[in-house]
């Protein structure tokens, strides 16, 4: 059978969540419709063991520098983070990422840029929201109440992403289902009704495919992300903007890893994607805009 084929059956077998439609997400002082309009979210990176080089920022000048590039390449937030998600990567002490991210959040956030500040830590968090960041992307589950309270006290929005333990840093060690949306289904349920009644104005969630989940080889990951990418309207029905943080599968791509995140963007947008986490803002916003004009022939 065809790829198309496949990509036919897929939608026939979960056709009542095609079209449901999501909530508008809040980013700074605007309300977007990411179904129209997609929302491409950069990545500055503090931490000196990120696996994305590009993205690492030496200081905060260079981190300020980054984030007006990355605004005049389309993005319409930058996503800060002070330490690297990947479970091989040394630990960053939440006073030592309070350090970092405080005098970067201040300066993107003071030129009018809508801040992301990636984290688990609720101190992180707070501090982030007070230096002006406008967006929560919860890279843990453990502290939740916490978390949206804070969010909602400063209006701020909230992304979910689903970590197979507490937090990106402390996976449970446990292999990815064969079909794991009946698990985010029901983990996104919760926390979405949970952030609501706490007051977070706005929410968007991500299936996390970008984390240090267990897989048995590279292609074997590769092929799981990509999965999930093209399934993920299934997620629909949860009326939140799907997000991801697109992958560029070095052991696939190998020297050319830096197109992979434009393949990747094809994927999330055939699955419903509406917000796309990015290290390559300005490619993959052709690769959306490319994608927009086949739709508008279709």
């Amino acid at each position: 059978m065809t790829w198309l084929g496949q990509l036919a059956r897929l939608a026939e077998r979960y056709a009542d969540d095609l079209d449901q439609p999501v909530k508008p997400l809040t980013i700074g002082d605007r309300s977007i419709d990411t179904d129209v309009d997609p929302v491409l979210m950069g990545v500055v990176n503090l931490s000196r063991d990120s696996a994305y080089r590009e993205s690492i920022a030496v200081s905060a000048e260079s981190a300020l520098r980054k984030a007006r590039v990355q605004v005049a390449q389309g993005a319409h937030v930058v996503d800060v983070g002070a330490e690297s998600s990947r479970p091989s990567a040394s630990g960053v002490d939440p006073g030592e990422q309070l350090r970092a991210l405080r005098p970067v959040v201040e300066a993107i956030s003071a030129e009018g840029i809508p801040v992301s500040v990636e984290c688990y830590d609720t101190e992180v968090a707070r501090v982030g929201l007070e230096s002006g960041a406008t967006v929560l992307n919860l890279t843990g589950s453990g502290d939740d109440d916490v978390m949206f309270a804070q969010a909602a006290e400063h209006g701020a929005t909230v992304i979910l992403c689903h970590i197979r333990g507490v937090h990106a840093r402390d996976l449970d060690g446990t292999d990815v289902q064969d079909d794991p949306f009946e698990e985010m289904l029901d983990a996104f349920g919760r926390r979405l009704e949970r952030a609501s009644e706490l007051g977070v104005p706005s929410l968007a969630i991500d299936p996390g495919i970008g984390f240090g989940f267990r897989m048995h080889d590279p292609a074997s990951r590769a092929r799981y992300q990509a999965t999930t990418l093209v399934s993920s309207f299934r997620l629909r029905r949860l009326g939140a903007p799907i997000c991801h943080s697109l992958p560029h599968a070095f052991d696939v791509f190998e020297d050319q890893f830096r197109t992979a995140e434009g393949f990747f963007a094809v994927l999330g947008h055939l699955g419903g994607t509406g917000v796309y986490r990015t290290h390559e803002v300005a490619h993959v916003r052709a690769v959306l805009e490319a994608v927009s004009l086949v739709d508008s022939l279709a």
